[in-house]
């Protein structure tokens, strides 16, 4: 049986580094106010002319690939996740394969939000498993600066999401000792309306109906924090579990944890609920911001270069968000 072993990381954040005092100039908030909330002290924001969701993923991936010894072509196949494509259809994940001169390979576009990338990995994983394909380029996306609320009234959200890509190599291998061991995905309908945007939708009027469903606030987040903090917090713990015990370990076992960055004081309950200590849990939300499917790869990326990705690591990657959906991925590296 074949397995998937990551072999390239890479990721690509926006020049334009947005601090929280910088937000300040257009919504009442403050430095102190949004640290205190979220831990994020600066994101960035692409740059019209410059970013598009595909080019940052094409940045990404090419910084993947060639960490990983591979050029475009050796690929056979992408899964691309974002929630924020380039155009309504075709999804980016045509566009990027466009850029990276990579024709007549398959592509796949996932909206599964902040757990976009966990998923996104796991149909990666499973296509190689089944012999179907030797290897896969794996890419988180997103561009939310464009079209976030930054006014006072959306600030709740406002303040939390950034702009940037992420990106993961996956070859096949015929060693099952260091590779991903299991994928475990989750999602329950019921509670779609406490974290969405509801514009563009197709079920209602379309083209005449443009000005009012901006004027309603159609075309922003709304989110109903308390009830997001709350799932989140046990859907997190519940899902890294889920695939500790699916492989015979236990959370003592557990070498290092790479959430999505949703909110600081998630990320340090799942951790105080596992018993790991700080250097155990990777946090670059104070810099990034919450970048959605892309935060997990950056995350990891980062990760690789500081050092603290070693063989022989067990490494759970673990995510919660809209939908809602939770997902994680344990690997032995």
């Amino acid at each position: 049986m074949a397995f998937s072993k990551i072999t390239g990381l890479g990721y690509y954040v926006p020049d334009n580094i947005v601090t929280n005092n910088d937000l300040t100039k257009w919504m009442e908030t403050s430095d102190e106010w949004i640290q205190e909330r979220t831990g994020i002290r600066e994101r960035r924001y692409f740059e019209h002319g410059k970013d598009t969701n595909y080019s940052m993923a094409a940045a990404a991936s090419r910084q993947a690939l060639e960490r990983a010894g591979l050029a475009p072509n050796d690929i056979d196949v992408i899964v691309y996740a974002t929630i924020t494509p380039d155009y309504f259809f075709p999804g980016s994940a045509f566009l990027m394969q466009r850029e990276l001169g990579m024709d007549g390979k398959p592509v796949i576009d996932i909206r599964e939000q902040c757990s976009g990338f966990v998923y996104a990995l796991s149909i990666a994983d499973q296509f190689i498993k089944s012999g179907m394909y030797k290897s896969a380029l794996v890419v988180g996306s997103e561009i939310q600066s464009s079209w976030i609320d930054k006014t006072t009234a959306g600030r709740n959200t406002a303040v939390i999401f950034g702009d940037g890509a992420g990106a993961a190599v996956l070859t096949a291998t015929e060693d099952p000792q260091h590779c991903i061991l299991s994928t475990h995905l989750h999602a329950d309908g019921r509670f779609a309306e406490d974290l969405f945007v509801k514009e563009p939708g197709s079920s209602r009027p379309g083209r005449a109906a443009t000005k009012e469903m901006l004027d309603e606030g159609g075309f922003n987040v709304h989110m109903n924090g308390n009830a997001v903090f709350k799932h989140a917090i046990v859907r997190f713990g519940e899902v890294i579990q889920e695939a500790l015990e699916a492989n015979g370990y236990q959370q003592s076992d557990l070498d290092l944890l790479i959430p999505h960055q949703a909110n600081i004081r998630i990320s340090d309950y799942v951790r105080q609920q596992l018993g790991l200590n700080e250097a155990q849990v990777v946090n670059n939300i104070q810099r990034f911001g919450n970048t959605t499917a892309a935060s997990i790869p950056i995350a990891m990326a980062e990760a690789w270069e500081q050092g603290r990705l070693q063989k022989g690591n067990l490494i759970c990657l673990a995510a919660f968000g809209s939908g809602f959906t939770w997902a994680s991925a344990l690997i032995r590296w």
